[in-house]
């Protein structure tokens, strides 16, 4: 029983953690601040589609860089849309837990892409399976649901050959 849950808590994770944002192009992170409370609470798995500035709306959750090239984010929530002289998109964010607005509007260029999806909780063992830690982590969980395939199969043939198996009688008994 206990390899069960174990099992089928791996598959949750790695189905939020890989096979989710896989099909959808997205990219995970880690919600690391309270700054998204209540909505994202710290150790929230996010997945953040790739999205062109022009189509991002107020209320979206986005993932942006804190500078254009730094690959440090934050993920907040667009409170208003504004252009620059030149034309150019410019949104302005902020943590639903925060008082005020962030202090630097977003660019085109800084922003990751906007929040598809959140799983409270799996963002802290997500972010210990990453690159090459992570195709090593869908083989070794493959090969855990074949074995423990293998295995319930094998335990239910041997039950079955068991059951089939005639009664031996007692002769003893009988005299």
């Amino acid at each position: 029983m206990t390899s069960t849950v174990l099992l089928i808590a791996l598959s949750v994770f790695a189905f939020f953690a890989i096979v989710v944002p896989f099909v959808l192009g997205a990219q995970t992170y880690t919600v690391l601040t309270g700054s998204m409370r209540p909505t994202m609470p710290p150790g929230t798995l996010i997945g953040t589609k790739p999205t062109d500035i022009e189509h991002v709306k107020i209320g979206d959750i986005i993932t942006y860089q804190i500078e254009s090239g730094d690959p440090a984010v934050i993920t907040h929530r667009v409170i208003s849309l504004a252009r620059s002289g030149d034309g150019e998109t410019i949104l302005h964010t902020q943590g639903d837990d925060n008082s005020v607005a962030d202090e630097n509007p977003v660019i085109g260029e800084q922003v990751r892409g906007v929040v598809v999806y959140s799983v409270p909780y799996l963002g802290y063992p997500a972010s210990l399976v990453t690159g090459e830690t992570r195709s090593l982590f869908v083989i070794v969980l493959g090969l855990a649901v074949i074995a423990y395939g293998a295995q319930s199969l094998l335990r239910d043939l041997l039950r079955s050959l068991r059951s089939r198996r005639p009664r031996s009688v007692d002769r003893n008994a009988e005299a």
